[in-house]
């Protein structure tokens, strides 16, 4: 079965070379993934149901810890931005408590919330050098600061040592990583929401989590070895399609 493009080379569509202003946004240069602290603010998004609340109750702790308000406001203001602005095809983030509880190790939490077998490059010239191929929407090249640009090139590689890509804190060439099954459900429910008709062909969860397409199929199988999704034929062909929706593997109640 075929499960890649004719070419063998697949992209992401998010990566289009140009971006408008409001797209655009250096927050690795002021924290990585920190899942503990996103998992914390998860958790306190289901309890409470509107981040005015869990913006109260995030302060007070983190107060009452003798946190500082400006570190801790700067931590609060990315995280949840990464949550208030992941696209649609993702779950809602009130069920991250339920995925992560159910992720058996840290990486594969890390893949939640971010396999080409050559090396994987992640060097600050190489990193440095796909930047500069992108540019906003009016055709003007971004414009940071070489030190902002090195700090962020930091934090992509604290991500990519996160999830499993890159071995230890001088690496900066790694290999595609194992994926576990939470993440396995995630990515590619992702991918099945972004485009439903081709999915299948460019599964983005799966590119997002470095994974080439020479493990596509292995991990399709995985996919349908589980009670979430299965294989069906359709006009004579094998299609993977979720059992039921592509989250309801989620469980709804979860302890807080």
């Amino acid at each position: 079965m075929d499960t890649g493009p004719e070419d063998g080379n697949a992209s992401l569509p998010s990566l289009s070379r140009q971006f408008s202003s409001k797209e655009i946004n250096m927050d690795l240069t002021m924290c990585g993934l920190l899942i503990e602290r996103a998992e914390e603010l998860a958790h306190l998004y289901r309890e409470h149901g509107n981040w005015n609340e869990v913006e109260q109750v995030w302060f007070e702790e983190r107060l009452s810890n003798r946190s500082t308000r400006g570190s801790s406001r700067k931590i609060y203001r990315v995280l949840t931005s990464r949550f208030k602005n992941a696209p649609s095809s993702l779950p809602n983030p009130r069920d991250l408590p339920a995925i992560l509880n159910r992720c058996e190790t840290t990486r594969d939490k890390a893949q939640v919330l971010e396999g080409h077998s050559n090396a994987l490059d992640f060097s600050n010239e190489t990193l440095t050098s796909i930047l500069d191929q992108f540019e906003y929407a009016d055709g003007s090249s971004f414009d940071y600061a070489d030190s902002t640009t090195e700090r962020w090139c930091e934090g992509f590689r604290a991500v990519m040592r996160k999830i499993g890509v890159l071995e230890d804190q001088q690496s900066v060439v790694g290999a595609s990583p194992s994926v576990g099954e939470i993440p396995l459900l995630v990515s590619i429910g992702y991918s099945y929401k972004q485009d439903e008709d081709s999915w299948f062909e460019s599964p983005n969860g799966y590119l997002y989590l470095m994974q080439p397409e020479n493990r596509w199929q292995e991990l399709f199988d995985r996919a349908a070895n589980t009670d979430a999704w299965e294989y069906l034929e359709l006009h004579g062909e094998l299609n993977l399609r979720p059992a039921n929706e592509p989250y309801s593997w989620i469980e709804t109640e979860v302890d807080v």
